[in-house]
């Protein structure tokens, strides 16, 4: 029986559960980070909510990308670091425009505007973009080195000497020596 090229379905799922939780604690880190900076500059300042949004994910994105690239996908390909982080500005432009889209959807869309209101949406809106994010991130920026090639199987042992006749062509040459005919 032979074994699937690319580990059993359970390795798999095994190494999705991983990096789920890698993406998880960068992440969690990255919510408090945003959240932290969105309501201090809520209670500190007088700029509008979705502003102090975005300015919050913004230091998220730059605390995340540190996270991800030294902690969660390490492991991953690290050439060409001007693509990577051009890929990661731009997918992390779109999870911002999703993550305050939601908030200034719930603020000016719908007057929902209180302090708990706000933290709410805010929060609605990472979760929605978290999700892009992480696809977007995995599939595209921090792409997954290929798998090793399978070592091929053990050749069959040799014997140390060929017969002088191969069974179907002329005599081959032999290393060692060619043993005596036997004589009936």
């Amino acid at each position: 029986m032979s074994t699937p090229r690319h580990g059993s379905a359970l390795e798999r799922v095994r190494g999705l559960a991983r990096e789920v939780a890698k993406f998880g604690a960068v992440g969690g880190l990255g919510v408090l980070v945003n959240l932290g900076v969105f309501n201090l500059i809520r209670h500190t300042t007088d700029l509008q909510v979705v502003r102090a949004s975005v300015i919050a994910t913004v230091v998220a994105i730059a605390t995340n990308y540190l996270g991800f690239r030294y902690f969660a996908y390490r492991d991953r390909a690290q050439s060409g670091r001007t693509r990577e982080l051009a890929l990661f500005a731009a997918f992390s432009a779109i999870g911002l425009v999703i993550e305050n889209g939601v908030l200034y959807t719930a603020t000016y869309g719908f007057g929902w505007d209180g302090p708990v209101a706000t933290n709410v949406f805010k929060f609605v809106g990472i979760g929605t973009a978290t999700v892009f994010r992480f696809w977007s991130y995995r599939s595209w920026v921090f792409k997954a080195l290929p798998e090793p090639e399978p070592e091929a199987a053990p050749a069959a042992s040799v014997p140390a000497q060929a017969s002088p006749q191969a069974p179907d062509g002329p005599a081959q040459p032999v290393a060692g020596p060619v043993p005596e005919p036997a004589n009936n």
